[in-house]
């Protein structure tokens, strides 16, 4: 009998696993979605990455243009833009510094919008003259508040978390926010930990649920592409707090950092997309907290 309740559980995973990639690939390149319940919110997809914008009858605010090694994104983000409004872009508002959201916005800049950036980014990209990348032309410090024909942006500093310079875009009348590598839909955090701030992550996660908020428009399209809700940044904040007490107790033990990246296992999420991918990224990063302090 249990041979046959494998042979099932085996078929059943298959299958999964199959769906799943026919679905990744009948999936478009791109895609713009107005977001249910709204009238004026936008979601831009390009490849895995995603951004928002939002149409008002005074001009559009955009965010991360998302063209890393891809400058067609940007002009295909403009021309989505185009085809929903006719109103220019006033404002180009980075998530974070990290070139895999930001880069590839001089079109953008080309016509006319002002980019906005956490104080911290702009310091960062001032130093890293990346040729790519627009330069902020204004800084946000703790928060500010955009308002725009008619319609609220507020951006809100946490501190640090994926990295020393996020912001949390919110639109107050729609609940809606947008961050972006910190609170994944549905799946765990990867490459994403390379540089982040475990234990400062986990406070801007407590920061981010006090918030008024229903729906989360994340930097990379959720789990069977829907928005993310407390519920998920919830989660994340109990993967981070659980990773975190395993990988402290096998540091005290001695064993970061080989015998954690090759021995320790996360049964709990072994089921989440991304799980065998993600798992040598979230590994290395708590053996640096918890085995050097770093």
């Amino acid at each position: 009998m249990s041979f046959l309740v494998n042979i099932m559980v085996c078929a059943a995973l298959t299958i999964a696993v199959l769906d799943r990639a026919a679905h990744a690939q009948q999936q478009p390149p791109f895609a713009t979605t107005k977001v249910d319940g709204t009238e004026n919110v936008y979601i831009f997809r390009y490849g895995g990455a995603q951004a928002m914008f939002v149409v008002t009858k005074e001009g559009v605010i955009a965010t991360d243009p998302i063209g890393y090694g891809r400058p067609q994104a940007v002009t295909t983000y403009l021309d989505e833009i185009k085809k929903v409004t006719n109103q220019p872009v006033r404002y180009v508002i980075y998530s974070h510094h990290h070139f895999d959201h930001i880069a590839g916005g001089k079109p953008f800049k080309d016509a006319g919008a002002t980019f906005i950036a956490h104080k911290k980014a702009k310091e960062r990209l001032d130093r890293l003259k990346d040729p790519h990348t627009v330069i902020p032309d204004e800084t946000v410090d703790n928060d500010r508040t955009i308002t725009l024909g008619g319609t609220t942006l507020e951006l809100t500093y946490l501190g640090l978390n994926h990295s020393d310079s996020t912001l949390v875009m919110r639109l107050p009348a729609e609940k809606i926010i947008f961050t972006v590598d910190w609170l994944p839909v549905g799946s765990l955090p990867g490459r994403g930990m390379i540089d982040s701030y475990p234990l400062e992550w986990e406070e801007s996660i407590k920061k981010v649920l006090a918030m008024d908020w229903e729906r989360l428009i994340p930097g990379h399209p959720g789990a069977g592409g829907r928005l993310g809700t407390k519920k998920d940044a919830q989660d994340t904040l109990v993967f981070l707090q659980e990773t975190s007490a395993e990988v402290k107790k096998a540091a005290h033990e001695g064993k970061c950092w080989d015998a954690v990246e090759k021995e320790m296992k996360l049964p709990k999420y072994a089921s989440m997309p991304g799980y065998e991918q993600a798992l040598p990224f979230i590994l290395r990063r708590y053996c640096g907290l918890w085995g050097r302090g770093t």
